[in-house]
C-alpha cells in the first residue's frame, strides 16, 4: 500500500532535510529514485518510489543498485541538481505532494514529488513553475517539458477523510512491522517504514516479478526447445552422407558399363555383396554422375558438421536460460530482480552495444571487428588506443580487426590467428580463402587527408598469410553468440 498523508508528515519531520546537500542521484528502475544527501555529520539515502500501490518516500539503509545503463531522468537531475542545497522540504496541504526547494549556484529550482497511486510522478520545475522535465512524461496531463505545472487548488482529501487519516497515529505499516517483530529494538518511523516495505511490500512485488519471470521462462524455453528439435531433425537427415560417397565410388567402379542416357545402374555392392540400384542423370556420363554424388556427400558432411556446432550452441543457450531463471528465483532484492528480468527480456535488436562491430572474448583477450567503413572509423576514433594491434588484408577491401592490448602481455599466436581469420573472413578475399595481411599497432596508422572515411596508411607493419580455418571460425562464432546470449547473467 502507498503512504498516507499523515505518514508522510511523520517521515519528513524525522528526515529534517532542510540544509542538506544532494550529493548524487541514482535511478535503479523506471519507477524509483534515490537521493544521496549530506548534512553536517549525517548522510542519508532517501528513496522515492512511484510504483502503483507502493508510493512512498523514506530513508533507507539498504544498498541502492544502479541500473545497467543511465536513465534519462537521472541524467537530467544529476546535471541540474547534483550539489544543490535543499532549502525547504514540505508536504503541501496534505495532498501527498512534496515540494523540494533547491538552491544551486544562482538558480532556484523546485522538485515536486506526487505520491498518488494512480498518478504518481516526480517533476522538476524552475522558479516560475515551468516544467523542466518529469519522470513520466504525460502529454495528456500537460506534464511535459516547457508546460506550466499546476498544483491542486484545494486539498484532495475531504475534512472527514483528513480526520480519519490523522486519527491513524499508529499507522498500518508500522503496526504490521511491530506485530511481526515484537522483540525488535526501538526504531525510528523511517526505519519501520523501510523494514515494512523491504519485508512485506517488496515481497508482494517479488511475487509479481517471479510470475513475470516464470511466464518469460516458459515462453522462451518452449521456443528454444522447438528450435533445438528442428536442428536435431535436420541433422538426422544428413546421417546418410557416407552413402552418397559410397554410391559415387560404385558409379566409378562400374563406369565401363554405364552408357550416357541411362536413368539408373544396377550393380553388386562390393562391401555387402547385394545388388543395388543407383539413380543417374541421363544427361551426364559416369564421371559427371559420380561427381554429383561426391558433391552431395560434401554438402551433407559439411551441413552435418555445421548443425552439430549449432546444436551444441543451442544446448549452451538452454543451459544459460536455466541459469538465468534460477538466479531470478534465488534473488531476494526486488530491485535487482527487476533489473535482471528487464535485461533478460529486452529484444536483442534493442540492446545497446558498447562498441560498433563485433566483439570476441577469448582467454582474457578482446578482438574487435569493424565490418563497414563507418564501423572502422568509429572504432579507430573512439574505441582503440595506440598500443592495440590492427590487422587488415593487403590490397583487398575489408574490415578492420583490432586486438586490444593487455599491459605486460604479448599477443599469443592463437589469438593472432583468430584475428587473422576474422580479417580475411570480413574482406573481399573471403572467396579466395587465402590472403596476405599486414598488422601493426594503432599508433602507427596515419589517416589519409581528404580520403574516404576510415582510410589509413600503416607503417612499421608486419606480414602474415592466412588460409581460412573453418573449425577456428566456427569456434569464434560460438564464442560471439555465447557472449551475446540474452538472459545470461554474469
Amino acid at each position: 500500500m502507498s503512504l498516507n498523508c499523515n505518514e508522510i508528515d511523520v517521515i519528513l519531520a524525522e528526515l529534517n532535510l532542510a540544509g542538506s546537500f544532494i550529493q548524487e542521484i541514482i535511478q535503479p528502475s523506471y519507477d524509483m529514485l534515490a537521493l544521496m544527501t549530506y548534512k553536517t555529520g549525517s548522510a542519508k539515502t532517501i528513496i522515492i518510489c512511484t510504483a502503483p500501490g507502493a508510493c512512498r518516500i523514506n530513508e533507507t539503509q539498504k544498498k541502492i543498485t544502479r541500473n545497467d545503463r543511465p536513465l534519462r531522468f537521472m541524467e537530467l537531475l544529476n546535471a541540474r541538481i547534483r550539489g544543490a542545497r535543499i532549502v525547504q522540504c514540505e508536504h503541501l496541504d496534505h495532498n501527498r505532494i512534496i515540494r523540494f526547494t533547491l538552491s544551486h549556484a544562482d538558480e532556484t529550482l523546485l522538485l515536486f514529488v506526487r505520491l498518488w497511486s494512480s498518478a504518481a510522478n516526480i517533476i522538476l520545475c524552475d522558479q516560475s513553475l515551468t516544467i523542466i522535465d518529469a519522470l513520466y512524461r504525460r502529454p495528456a496531463k500537460n506534464e511535459i517539458s516547457g508546460a506550466p505545472f499546476a498544483l491542486p487548488d484545494a486539498p484532495l482529501l475531504t475534512a472527514q477523510e483528513l480526520s480519519r487519516w490523522q486519527a491513524r497515529t499508529d499507522d498500518d505499516s508500522a503496526r504490521a512491522y511491530a506485530a511481526a517483530h515484537p522483540d525488535a529494538p526501538p526504531l525510528t518511523f523511517n526505519q519501520k517504514i523501510d523494514h515494512w516495505y523491504s519485508e512485506y511490500a517488496q515481497a508482494l512485488s517479488r511475487e509479481a516479478l517471479l510470475a513475470r519471470a516464470e511466464k518469460w521462462y516458459t515462453a522462451t524455453m518452449a521456443k528454444r526447445r522447438a528450435a533445438l528439435m528442428h536442428l536435431k531433425e535436420k541433422h538426422a537427415s544428413f546421417e546418410h552422407a557416407e552413402q552418397y560417397r559410397h554410391q559415387a565410388d560404385l558409379i566409378l567402379s562400374y563406369a565401363h558399363e554405364i552408357v550416357t542416357g541411362r536413368t539408373y545402374v544396377e550393380c553388386t555392392d562390393y562391401e555387402t555383396g547385394n545388388r543395388v540400384r543407383i539413380m543417374l542423370d541421363p544427361q551426364k556420363d559416369a564421371p559427371e554422375n559420380a561427381r554429383d554424388y561426391y558433391d552431395r556427400y560434401r554438402k551433407a558432411a559439411r551441413g552435418r558438421q555445421d548443425l552439430a556446432h549449432d546444436i551444441a550452441l543451442a544446448e549452451t543457450q538452454l543451459a544459460a536460460l536455466e541459469k538465468t531463471y534460477k538466479a531470478l528465483q534465488q534473488e531476494q532484492n526486488p530491485v535487482r530482480m527487476e533489473q535482471l528480468l528487464r535485461r533478460a527480456t529486452v529484444p536483442k535488436q534493442h540492446l545497446k552495444k558498447k562498441q560498433p562491430g563485433l566483439l570476441y572474448q577469448k582467454a582474457g583477450w578482446q578482438i574487435l571487428v569493424g565490418r563497414t567503413a563507418d564501423e572502422n572509423d568509429e572504432l579507430l576514433r573512439h574505441h582503440v588506443r595506440g598500443s592495440d594491434w590492427w590487422l587488415h588484408t593487403r590490397d583487398t577491401p575489408g574490415g578492420y580487426v583490432f586486438i586490444m592490448h593487455r599491459p605486460g602481455k604479448t599477443v599469443p599466436l592463437d589469438i593472432l590467428l583468430d584475428a587473422g581469420n576474422l580479417a580475411v573472413y570480413h574482406s573481399k578475399a573471403r572467396k579466395a580463402a587465402t590472403a596476405d595481411l599486414y598488422y601493426t599497432q594503432a599508433k602507427y596508422l596515419r589517416r589519409v587527408k581528404n580520403g574516404p572515411k576510415g582510410l589509413v596508411i600503416p607503417s612499421h607493419e608486419k606480414n602474415l598469410t592466412i588460409t581460412l580455418d573453418r573449425e577456428r571460425l566456427l569456434r569464434l562464432d560460438a564464442l560471439h553468440k555465447e557472449h551475446e546470449t540474452i538472459g545470461e547473467i554474469p
